[in-house]
């Protein structure tokens, strides 16, 4: 057993003890702890070489393992159980010791928590994880905030086991306070965002094209080679060739369409309306897995209404206009996400660099696209960028394929094929790029009813009407 170990993690279920087997890999020693013990011997005897890697239930045996300063991480739920596992290790610990949480905790609690922590003389940041089992494994992608000096202890571990992209870690600190958990929270609305569309064109090509699982399978996979290569268009491909071992057909036919979640989706829609940006793709994703759950409702109601028969649609049209579509939306979505970070950087303090952002969102986590590149050099090019549709290096992807989304919202309309997400990202777009809205006769009713006032075009000031 070594004297002492470079790194600690707390919660060794299926993404801690991936992160600290990766961690070990990577050249530095590592040891775990947990309440179970099956889970702690369990990575004792993946590990093999207790000099590099160790656990123990013990919470004191843990910490005195660990070198100075203690570089400690949790990965347990959100919520109550973080605050118990600091209360729990903070008897055991000494001033400048650093705890991470790389959980999904709202990014308020994280506030919380590194002012509570901070009188005690502990450091300590929130670093969402993004990747899966198999990110933590392989390689995620890492999104630190808190103290910058602090991190700089954490920083050659955190570059090691992160996801590369061209030789690059997809690691970055982000900014002081909860700057990572929300970064982490908006790439989760992000990622909302993306798969409710990706379903949608799914589910339209199947009911206008007739197109078969294999030939859905054989389109993602097409579409990954090109420019819409991404994580979930690759494993929506895999996912459609996957057959069902426990009857006949393909699993995807046979799975439930309720749709759950964990929160941070909600959390990123309803912080966005806290803020005053408009989000609106991923609002009605959140809405759309909560439609989801009302399965018994949905099949009540679909025998009461008629539907239309939709027109069969030309296989090769479909697809194409498919393709096109869904890079406008996802387009849409990224400037949605990256607007409201920008928006909450002024709003917290929090200093953020967007070009960074895109960055390491390149490679490791869960919506890493060969688009993030453009973006990423789209915001570095530009830090001050508002909205990624006031890029130039945009405007000609977007003026390209915003024709075939408009086909396809019409068509679904007329045909009653629900694309809330596509048609909320075309509706999200011409307001956006409308110098004159309909506002003005709102500004009218609300003074009307409520005497609220309103600005005029041609002068300046406040003005009120006695409409009566």
């Amino acid at each position: 057993m070594a004297d002492t170990y470079d790194f600690g993690l707390v919660g060794l279920g299926v993404m801690g003890r991936n992160f600290i087997l990766n961690v070990a890999d990577n050249g530095f020693t590592a040891f775990g702890n947990d309440l179970d013990k099956e889970k702690v011997n369990s990575l004792i005897e993946e590990g093999g070489d207790t000099n590099r890697i160790n656990a123990s239930t013990d919470a004191s045996t843990f910490v005195n393992s660990l070198s100075a300063p203690r570089k400690i991480m949790l990965l347990v739920p959100a919520g109550k159980i973080v605050d118990a596992v600091i209360e729990g290790l903070l008897p055991h610990l000494d001033e400048g010791d650093i705890i991470i949480d790389g959980g999904n905790s709202f990014f308020t609690d994280t506030d919380r928590r590194e002012a509570y922590l901070k009188e005690k003389g502990i450091n300590f940041f929130g670093a969402g994880v993004s990747g899966g089992a198999k990110g933590a494994r392989k390689g995620p992608s890492i999104m630190p905030g808190g103290s910058r000096g602090a991190y700089q202890h954490v920083k050659p571990i955190f570059e090691a086991v992160s996801a590369k992209y061209k030789g690059e870690p997809c690691v970055a600190y982000l900014g002081p306070k909860s700057a990572g958990n929300y970064v982490k929270m908006v790439h989760n609305g992000i990622e909302y965002g993306l798969m409710q569309l990706t379903s949608e064109i799914y589910d339209l090509m199947k009911k206008a094209g007739g197109l078969t699982n294999e030939e859905l399978h054989e389109t993602y996979a097409s579409w990954n080679a090109g420019r819409l290569q991404s994580f979930l268009v690759e494993i929506t491909s895999d996912i459609l060739a996957q057959k069902d071992d426990l009857g006949d057909g393909h699993l995807v036919d046979k799975i439930l369409d309720k749709a759950k979640q964990k929160g941070t989706g909600k959390w990123t829609s309803q912080n966005a309306m806290d803020l005053g940006i408009p989000v609106p793709t991923i609002d009605i994703a959140v809405s759309m897995r909560e439609i989801s759950a009302l399965k018994t409702e949905r099949t009540q109601a679909d025998e009461l209404y008629d539907r239309p028969t939709p027109e069969a649609i030309v296989k090769d049209s479909l697809v194409n206009k498919a393709e096109q579509a869904l890079y406008f939306s996802f387009i849409i979505t990224y400037a949605q996400g990256m607007h409201q970070l920008a928006d909450a950087s002024k709003e917290y303090g929090y200093e953020l660099q967007l070009g960074e952002i895109a960055k390491i969102w390149r490679a490791g986590c869960i919506i890493r696209a060969a688009l993030l590149a453009d973006i990423t050099e789209a915001f570095n090019g530009d830090n001050s960028l508002q909205n990624l549709l006031l890029s130039p290096s945009f405007v000609k992807k977007v003026q390209e394929t915003v024709d075939s989304a408009r086909e396809l919202v019409a068509y679904g309309a007329t045909s009653g094929i629900p694309l809330p997400g596509l048609s909320n990202a075309l509706t999200y777009f011409d307001a956006y790029t409308n110098s004159r809205l309909p506002l003005n006769l709102i500004q009218a009713q609300r003074d009307y009813f409520g005497s609220h006032t309103y600005e005029r075009l041609d002068r300046e000031g406040v003005f009120h009407t006695d409409w009566e």
